[in-house]
């Protein structure tokens, strides 16, 4: 049998601040989006590298303010890169801590991903 990694599900209330920060800020892409009709709450799925999230609009899909832990091998570029952006919505900088270099990124709607590069 094997398990596969699990695909977290993001509650979001805004298509547009949502592809703001995921696809523009983040540099996630969209790897495709659903609803049941015109009008109808989005769900989409976004990827970066070999992370993916479900984004939803959908209520009772997830819990807005919820957090998902991320392993990454180089926070000081990806923080670089997310700087350099200047976006007014989110600043994060990165702490040292004894489990690793962590950055927090917070979305619109109280999500957040913790970024960490664990110790060498």
């Amino acid at each position: 049998m094997h398990l596969s990694p699990p695909i977290p599900i993001l509650r979001i209330f805004s298509e547009q601040k949502a592809r703001e920060h995921y696809l523009d800020f983040l540099g996630f892409s969209c790897e495709w989006e659903h609803r049941f009709e015109e009008g109808m709450p989005l769900y989409m799925e976004v990827k970066r590298g070999e992370l993916v999230i479900h984004l939803s609009e959908h209520h009772g899909d997830a819990t807005p303010g919820s957090t998902i832990f991320v392993h990454v091998d180089d926070i000081d570029a990806l923080h670089q890169e997310l700087t350099a952006k200047n976006y007014p919505y989110a600043r994060p900088g990165v702490d040292d801590l004894p489990w690793g270099r962590v950055m927090q990124v917070g979305d619109p709607f109280g999500n957040r991903i913790r970024f960490c590069q664990p110790p060498a």
